[in-house]
């Protein structure tokens, strides 16, 4: 049995758009007598007319209508498959969700959603935000294909990934006396009514820990379990508090004062996912843009 090749019914179909052989030629950007050439050779090797001429242009014959039927059909296939490539190239008919902590989810995941949707534009986007507790429920229930966490999580079902650094920061309601410096030491602040995160819990752990490494007795007057309301608390003029940079991002529409420590603490932020599961390439590019702009944010 004779076999049609792909290159053939590429030249059919163009003759049948176009007319004539000059028409195919200009259409596939190849010479005429070639187009003639791979015509000739397929009604050879397929025992069958292809074409008749009519009035100066090639139309297909009765006898070929069933081929032609099927190379509308195979070039409808190609089409469709063009299509949903470039459905799945926008992230069309697709959707990608993942969580963050609190602190990362506030303007951090905000600029990294935008960038995601300038590259997948139909691309859908499922953004949670986890506390600490549910990060492995969220994880290993796959509930999403990753978390982006400030506090590390030892579970041998999940895989964590160093994905950013930030420094801890000094937020002091607008005109506090601290505010003339420049920078602040940790002495200073201590002395200060606190509003903290419970130290219970790992972030707000880590926030505490250089007070206790020096022995220092904080004043908390109050706790919030999340930055976003500790830096309200501060705004209100309740106290001052020591956050991650992320959480104060975008500072000039906070309504506090932002000073950096004179003793360098710095949040580590991690990738968390399922072990051995492999992420699709949306996930992959929303990791790779919290790397690039969780390291914009701790340069500002």
């Amino acid at each position: 049995m004779r076999e049609i090749t792909l290159r053939q019914i590429e030249v059919i179909r163009a003759v049948v758009m176009r007319g004539t052989i000059n028409g195919a030629a200009e259409h596939l950007n190849v010479s005429a007598p070639g187009v003639s050439r791979i015509i000739k050779h397929a009604e050879q090797s397929l025992g069958i007319r292809l074409f008749e001429r009519k009035a100066g242009l090639f139309v297909p014959s009765m006898e070929a209508q069933t081929v032609f039927d099927q190379i509308r059909q195979v070039y409808k296939g190609v089409e469709n498959l063009q299509a949903a490539i470039g459905d799945l190239q926008r992230g069309g008919g697709v959707g990608l969700a993942f969580a963050s902590a609190p602190s990362i989810g506030q303007f951090v995941a905000a600029d990294v959603i935008l960038r995601l949707r300038q590259r997948y534009p139909d691309l859908f986007i499922d953004l949670n935000i986890v506390k600490y507790e549910e990060t492995l429920d969220y994880v290993l229930l796959e509930r999403g294909e990753f978390v982006l966490m400030t506090s590390p999580l030892a579970n041998p079902g999940i895989t964590m990934d160093e994905v950013g650094y930030g420094r801890v920061v000094a937020v002091l309601p607008v005109g506090h006396p601290l505010a003339s410096h420049a920078s602040l030491s940790i002495e200073a602040l201590a002395n200060e009514p606190m509003i903290a995160v419970d130290p219970a819990d790992p972030y707000g752990a880590q926030l505490m820990l250089p007070f206790v490494q020096k022995g220092l007795q904080v004043k908390q007057t109050m706790r919030g379990r999340f930055a976003q309301t500790v830096v309200s608390l501060v705004r209100l003029g309740l106290g001052v508090a020591v956050i991650d940079e992320f959480s104060v991002a975008e500072r000039e529409a906070l309504g506090v004062e932002i000073r950096p420590l004179i003793e360098p603490i710095i949040i580590t932020v991690y990738a968390m996912r399922k072990k051995d599961r492999v992420l699709s390439k949306y996930a992959e590019t929303a990791i790779d843009c919290f790397r690039q702009e969780l390291q914009s944010a701790s340069s500002r």
